[in-house]
């Protein structure tokens, strides 16, 4: 099952330091120009290759993201057919983050 979560509710499980995996997987450009502390990123044009080196356990709360919410339900759909089984999509993106003022690194 995948769920969908908000920037404000992201912002929270990782102000109240909940135990998740946050993954980042737009485009190497994008990420450059900044994304959220503590992400991992996981380009989807590269996922099917590369999700494994970072993603183990398959019962993780994972929340994928990436810059409006359609790449990161892509992902999520992805990892779902790999039989994970705690996904979360972040429906706002990187763009929802950064409206609400939340802060970027580089």
């Amino acid at each position: 099952m995948i769920k969908s979560i908000n920037s404000t509710e992201l912002k929270t499980m990782l102000d109240n330091n909940e135990e998740l995996v946050l993954i980042d997987c737009r485009e190497q450009e994008e990420w450059d120009e900044g994304h959220i502390e503590g992400a991992k990123f996981i380009p989807l044009s590269k996922f099917p290759e590369i999700y494994a080196n970072d993603l183990k356990d398959k019962e993780a709360n994972i929340i994928l993201q990436c810059r409006s919410g359609r790449r990161s339900l892509n992902a999520c759909q992805f990892l779902l057919g790999e039989d994970f089984e705690n996904l979360t999509n972040l429906e706002d993106g990187i763009l929802g983050w950064q409206n609400n003022g939340y802060e970027t690194v580089k």
